[in-house]
């Protein structure tokens, strides 16, 4: 299986959504290019649609999936009625077939973004012959336990904190939210021992603004990895590898260049 602790010094550069600041997120064009642009990881959503189908998507906002080019629900459309707004809409056993053949060697997150998709996700993985590449994160702590039901040595990562909506980025609630989320970060050394046993997750994926150097030293007393999301800053992504981060996951893999590891 995937390694995901890294040596000092050493980091997993990971394309978030693939290469999503120069190409359309959750795409395969995305996904190659990160490659192409150094990465030797991509991360990648799935969503079910009604029906079971597991497709590449972040959010079920139809807006967001079709970048732009339509309003609604995603759920309320079949694979066909999606493609006609969203064609380059991937499914998961499309984008899984494209990199066992096209990007061999490369590692696989698989961010999952509902509950009861466990089962088709390892099943998936195993079909497609890329499960010893992959591992897979979640906010959802009954999903983490559930993967490891299923396939105990697939590696599985608790993503912290919980803000998804981007709450702490936009809206009059901002200041509290992330007012909360500094709280978050304080105490998360502390916590970590707990959040990690609970999930049964060997790993953290950590927003930036609570990835300090002491919840990174902790994460790493209890041999559990700390990839941390989403970071474009070339100097932040700089500090957060100096203070021991094992990953990067980045919408612009071209930040990679402009700092020395």
């Amino acid at each position: 299986m995937i390694q995901l602790r890294r040596p000092p010094g050493q980091f997993a550069r990971v394309g978030h959504r693939g290469a999503s600041a120069l190409a359309p997120e959750n795409t395969l064009p995305a996904l190659e290019l990160a490659v192409e642009l150094g990465c030797d990881m991509l991360e990648f959503d799935v969503l079910d649609l009604v029906g079971g189908t597991l497709v590449l998507a972040h959010s079920g906002d139809l807006h967001e999936v079709s970048h732009g080019a339509a309003r609604g629900r995603v759920r309320r459309r079949d694979l066909a009625g999606l493609r006609k707004v969203a064609p380059g809409l991937p499914t998961l056993d499309e984008a899984l077939a494209f990199c066992a053949e096209r990007l061999p060697g490369i590692g696989l997150q698989l961010d999952l973004k509902r509950r009861g998709i466990e089962a088709a996700v390892v099943a998936a993985l195993r079909e497609h012959e890329v499960l010893d590449r992959s591992w897979v994160s979640t906010f959802d702590a009954r999903s983490l336990r559930r993967m490891a039901e299923l396939e105990p040595e697939l590696p599985r990562a608790y993503t912290l904190p919980r803000d998804r909506f981007g709450i702490s980025k936009r809206g009059p609630l901002a200041p509290l939210v992330r007012g909360a989320l500094g709280s978050i970060g304080a105490s998360l050394p502390r916590r970590l021992p707990v959040l990690l046993a609970r999930t049964h997750a060997g790993a953290a994926t950590l927003h930036h603004s609570i990835a300090s150097k002491a919840a990174i030293a902790r994460a790493h007393e209890l041999d559990a990895a700390v990839y941390v999301w989403t970071v474009d800053d070339p100097r932040l992504a700089e500090r957060l590898v100096r203070d021991g981060a094992d990953g990067i996951i980045t919408n612009d893999p071209r930040i990679f260049t402009m700092f020395q590891a």
